[in-house]
């Protein structure tokens, strides 16, 4: 009777952790969404084709950002589009897009003012939840 008792128990709680688990992927999820259409559907359209209110006026026409894989090789470009979307590395010269680790660094510092925080691991979040959405919607 003991056994059931901890087989029950043990059934029980991995059932909550893939929930929590579940729960965690999809507010990653609903967080890249939200940046996605505050920050780049502007430009990049709201379904990531490249044809938003503002691609007009660039230079250059933005990709389609739901095909960054396929064009990759069937590989989602991680570190190339983290180093795009963060802004900061060497050389990227002048550019269309902002630089939004800036941008993240800078809103941080206004909501935490006088709270200690990691500064790297909140930009990186935000950029992660980003590049998961993309992840999410690309073309297979």
């Amino acid at each position: 009777m003991r056994y059931r008792g901890t087989v029950a128990m043990a059934v029980a709680v991995t059932m909550c952790s893939m929930a929590a688990t579940a729960l965690a992927q999809s507010r990653a999820a609903d967080l890249g969404k939200r940046e996605f259409e505050a920050k780049c559907a502007v430009c990049h359209g709201k379904d990531g084709s490249g044809v938003g209110p503002y691609a007009e006026n660039l230079k250059h026409p933005l990709p389609d950002l739901r095909t960054m894989a396929k064009r990759n090789g069937g590989v989602f470009p991680v570190k190339a589009t983290f180093e795009m979307i963060e802004g900061a590395g060497k050389g990227h010269g002048p550019r269309d897009m902002p630089v939004w680790g800036l941008d993240y660094t800078e809103k941080a510092a206004e909501l935490y003012p006088d709270l200690p925080y990691n500064q790297t691991a909140y930009v990186r979040t935000r950029i992660n939840a980003l590049m998961e959405y993309l992840i999410q919607i690309q073309s297979k």
